[in-house]
């Protein structure tokens, strides 16, 4: 499978495009390994698409991180069941809270996955004039949208699943796990093969 030749932005953290999988847990066996605990497992709550027969990924992501919106176009195209969590840090990436408690307010009117891929179609535009009209656009209702991203449980659900993304040992925005392996940044054809996916074509289980 070949995807589209696009270049991988670099972020914050001075991450470079391709990484190779590493296992999970990881066998590091000295103190570097920062793993504490593996990523809680799916939630009712959770904000999950895809075949519920296909391998599950597990995605840690910031809707400001320009490869978070790569790998989630890969995502898309591979046909991927996803989960995906907020790892949004405000030190590296200013909007990415603001911009995932909106993509929260927006789940609590059944639209957490349309809101999701607007926002990663058009990173440049994610100021709260911006975030409304994509709501207005999904015929939300806008005061409760307002309202809901400033509750408590929005807030409370962005730090939760940041927290438990760093306790899993994520360092880098995207981070992904899925079949007992973990893949941080962009993923690569490989890898989603491992899983089952070949671009749109999920193959079947034996």
């Amino acid at each position: 499978m070949q995807f589209p030749q696009r270049s991988d932005p670099t972020d914050a953290d001075g991450g470079q495009q391709r990484r190779e999988p590493a296992p999970y847990p990881p066998r590091m066996g000295t103190s570097d390994d920062l793993r504490t605990a593996p990523p809680p497992p799916l939630r009712d709550d959770d904000h999950v698409r895809g075949d519920p027969g296909d391998t599950l990924i597990v995605f840690y992501a910031d809707f400001t991180c320009p490869r978070c919106a790569l790998a989630h176009e890969r995502l898309v195209a591979a046909g991927a069941r996803v989960a995906f969590r907020h790892f949004a840090l405000k030190a590296k990436h200013p909007r990415a809270v603001a911009v995932a408690l909106a993509a929260e307010a927006a789940a609590r009117q059944d639209s957490f996955w349309p809101f999701a891929d607007a926002l990663y179609r058009d990173q440049g535009r994610l100021d709260d004039p911006h975030l409304w009209q994509r709501a207005r656009d999904l015929g939300l209702d806008l005061a409760r949208f307002d309202a809901d991203r400033r509750a408590d449980d929005a807030a409370r659900r962005v730090r939760e699943d940041t927290r438990a993304a760093l306790a899993a040992g994520a360092t880098t925005t995207p981070t992904m796990f899925a079949a007992q392996s973990v893949f941080p940044g962009v993923p690569d054809a490989e890898w989603l093969a491992g899983l089952g996916y070949h671009g749109g074509v999920r193959i079947p289980k034996q």
